[in-house]
């Protein structure tokens, strides 16, 4: 008896062999871990920093070029992996989930142990945890009260601010700090196992959110958490944002599946991270109350979401006197905007009109990046009262990205926030993930070039700002232009699909 014909697409068919992605992104990983150990961020109290090959790579300023561009190339690689991952695995037959996750694990690994690059936010994290340790409230009390605070690694930027972070991830904090000490190298560590948490519950419960709304659970996962932003805002840079999402993702997922109150406690979990996932909650009301609600079974949904998730808030907030100092961080948000976003550059734009016309510039421009926020607020609004009640999660996904989209300010891990959703939802093979291969690439690129350490001291024949910048420009233009596989990813046409006869 003949064996039976392979499922079409299937990634046991010869010649997909989608290990040679797994071992080119590992590749790159292995490089960013070496060139961190020279630019990354390393805290001014970590005694990595008498290490002689450690020094030597920091100082002598043709290790330091080399290390950049090692960190900017290992980033680009693992780019140019996870695109040829999903060609690779592009009929998404049966094993592809498997090798999806085995590049999550792969190319996370090494990441795990680098050097924190493209942010030093994971140091504030153990600033808060002092504060906390020392008997102080990280909602009123600015890390530079602290005795050697410097030493941590924190930013300066750090040192006056009030912690925009929940609750929970404060006493998380405090616990790191009981357990290490507040020894910044093992510190990170610890947060990177937390922000682990979090991206294993993206790992587990991606899939089974997109077999939900019948989308491909392994494609869905590919986009997710595969993707290098993913891997290095949450595993090398060890965000919580990875916490706060691999909760709410978590959350959604219960709701939908009818467990409202598991949901509920889930999502709330990650408002007490971060709070920013309080958008999440009426659309949890949603998905409690069932397609075929009327107004009134919402309403009383929305009230039971409402207060289950209070009390619990009311509860995280009780030891040490924290209260809900978190809401200082939605209601009194951080002044400026970033030149990337659609509300700082087009406040720009305003601005240089209004000067142009001999107005009043600066007013003009504040006053449309506040009308763009006003605007995703009521968006948000519309999309929790009106859309298909089939459709809760896509809606939640909608709603999500306009709250980051249109905010001035946003950091390249901010659209890691509603990817998962807009992926479980799905992500079509046209115009819409071309978009993601642009925003990913786009966010890696400026990453490797905006974060580069180097001391002052330092002496180099030219900038490692610029040299990043320009090695992440030549990458690009290979895989847009050169690169026979990737560049047919932006320029070409996807296949039209035949139905079958």
């Amino acid at each position: 008896m003949s064996a039976a014909p392979r499922a079409a697409g299937s990634v046991e068919t010869g010649g997909i062999r989608p290990w040679v992605a797994l071992l080119e992104g590992f590749a790159g990983s292995l490089l960013v871990l070496a060139g961190s150990v020279g630019v990354g961020w390393i805290a001014n109290g970590s005694p990595m920093i008498r290490n002689p090959i450690v020094i030597a790579m920091r100082t002598d300023g043709t290790a330091v070029l080399a290390s950049t561009i090692m960190l900017t190339l290992g980033a680009m690689v693992l780019l140019r992996s996870w695109l040829r991952l999903g060609q690779r695995l592009h009929g998404w037959g049966p094993g592809s989930l498997r090798h999806v996750v085995r590049a999550v694990v792969a190319w996370g690994a090494p990441l795990l142990v680098a050097v924190p690059i493209f942010s030093r936010d994971v140091y504030a994290y153990t600033g808060q945890g002092r504060l906390m340790a020392e008997g102080l409230n990280p909602y009123t009390t600015g890390i530079s009260a602290l005795s050697n605070w410097f030493m941590l690694g924190t930013d300066p930027s750090w040192a006056e601010n009030r912690t925009p972070y929940g609750p929970l991830f404060l006493w998380l904090s405090r616990w790191v700090v009981a357990v290490t000490g507040a020894q910044p190298d093992v510190s990170v560590l610890l947060f990177r196992v937390l922000a682990c948490i979090g991206v294993a519950l993206c790992v587990y419960f991606v899939p089974k959110l997109a077999q939900l709304h019948g989308i491909n659970g392994a494609r869905a996962l590919w986009l997710t958490a595969a993707n290098p932003l993913f891997l290095i805002s949450f595993v090398a840079s060890a965000h919580n944002d990875a916490l706060m999402v691999g909760l709410a993702v978590a959350g959604i997922y219960y709701a939908a599946v009818r467990k409202p109150l598991l949901g509920i406690v889930l999502v709330t979990a990650s408002i007490a991270v971060k709070p920013i996932t309080i958008v999440l909650l009426p659309f949890i009301g949603l998905l409690w109350a069932g397609s075929a609600a009327g107004w009134k079974r919402k309403l009383a949904c929305w009230a039971g979401t409402a207060a289950l998730s209070a009390a619990l808030l009311f509860l995280a907030g009780l030891p040490h006197g924290l209260g809900f100092g978190w809401t200082w961080a939605l209601l009194d948000t951080t002044p400026g905007y970033t030149g990337y976003s659609p509300s700082g550059f087009g406040g720009q734009m305003v601005e240089l009109a209004g000067n142009a016309l001999g107005l009043d510039g600066g007013a003009m421009g504040d006053g449309f990046r506040k009308l763009l926020t006003l605007a995703s607020m009521a968006l948000a609004a519309w999309l929790v009262l009106f859309g298909n009640p089939k459709r809760v999660v896509r809606r939640l996904a909608y709603a999500f990205a306009a709250v980051v989209l249109l905010a001035p300010i946003i950091q390249p891990w901010y659209v890691l926030w509603f990817l998962p959703f807009l992926a479980a939802t799905g992500i079509r093979n046209n115009w819409q993930v071309k978009v993601l291969y642009v925003v990913v690439g786009f966010f890696v690129v400026f990453g490797a070039q905006d974060q580069v350490f180097v001391w002052n001291f330092v002496v180099l024949p030219v900038s490692a700002h610029a040299l990043s910048y320009w090695v992440a420009l030549a990458a690009v233009a290979y895989l847009l232009l050169l690169d026979v596989h990737t560049r047919r990813l932006v320029f070409n046409r996807p296949p039209v699909a035949v139905p079958p006869k």
